[in-house]
């Protein structure tokens, strides 16, 4: 295409998820709900974690860390979500789309490999009990979330640059209600299919990688546990389906949306929705009702800071 077609975007519109005003409305108040429950019951599992000295383990470490990062996940495209429900004209800026690609990628691929650190310590805790207070010490627990979050940002960044870069024309529409980059893509002057396929490279390497390593891990994971006829094995396995319930909530979406598109709106949104508000919504669920010591930590937590200062 001829460059002088090319035009400098300073914004681009937001389709959204409805048309109709009641519908809007309905979406309105759902979202926020949702929205409130995510940010009250990560914050509650991060509190519960810090405050319950018997909560003070890798594995509750690293799972105040996913609560933490669950929450950014769904900040990142939630409340513009939220606002523009009530809103005529759904536009968002050149550099708030790009700031969208950055986080989200950011903030999920570091989720991603947070799960792979998280899978690790259940296999160390699991078929190397022995050496578990020493190879899963606090260091060694740090190091490995700043690990995860240095790839999710070298992830995002690497979209955001390639998206950056590119001429756009035409309309400016993105069917979503986010900037999500394969609509993105769409709107550039020049041919497409390399640059999806990029994309879908890119994505893949982490989505794929990351997923294949959790699959190997927990079924290895389950097989020790079988073996196993003690009475840890039940407690280890509610704890890795608890695991693998949130890896499949997360990594399933993100296949079908990058790596293996299907190309189809209306099943791109709900999947978009399923995991940047309904995983993030579930995560803190899931643990608390397939974890005994978390659901007793909640207890002691109510029974020392509720019920006592109520009395």
């Amino acid at each position: 295409m001829d460059k002088g077609n090319y035009s400098v975007v300073s914004e681009f519109v937001l389709l959204g998820l409805g048309h109709s005003w009641n519908i809007q409305v309905l979406l309105f108040v759902i979202s926020l709900v949702l929205y409130l429950m995510i940010l009250s019951g990560n914050i509650f599992i991060m509190i519960v974690i810090i405050t319950d000295p018997l909560l003070h383990s890798p594995m509750y470490f690293l799972l105040a860390n996913l609560s933490f990062v669950d929450i950014w996940l769904s900040s990142v495209t939630t409340p513009k979500m939220i606002a523009d429900f009530t809103s005529e004209k759904k536009t968002i800026s050149f550099g708030g789309c790009m700031c969208q690609i950055l986080f989200a990628h950011f903030i999920a691929a570091g989720e991603m490999v947070l799960l792979v650190v998280m899978a690790y310590d259940r296999y160390v805790a699991i078929c190397k009990p022995l050496h578990y207070s020493t190879i899963m010490n606090l260091q060694k627990c740090i190091g490995l979330v700043l690990t995860s979050w240095n790839i999710g940002f070298v992830h995002g960044i690497s979209q955001m640059v390639v998206i950056m870069k590119l001429p756009f024309c035409g309309p400016r529409e993105i069917d979503s209600f986010f900037c999500d980059i394969p609509l993105v893509i769409k709107l550039t002057c020049m041919e497409s299919y390399n640059l999806d396929s990029m994309i879908n490279i890119d994505c893949g390497l982490v989505v794929v990688t990351c997923f294949t390593v959790l699959l190997i891990s927990y079924t290895y994971i389950l097989v020790t546990v079988l073996q196993t006829s003690n009475n840890g094995a039940s407690k280890a396995l509610s704890t890795c389906t608890a695991h693998i319930t949130v890896v499949l909530l997360l990594f399933v979406p993100c296949i079908f949306i990058y790596v293996w598109p299907l190309n189809i709106i209306w099943l791109d949104k709900f999947l978009a929705v399923f995991y940047s508000v309904f995983t993030p919504l579930l995560n803190p669920i899931i643990y608390t009702l397939r974890n005994k010591e978390m659901k007793n930590a909640v207890k002691r937590f109510k029974s020392y800071y509720i019920d006592s200062k109520g009395n």
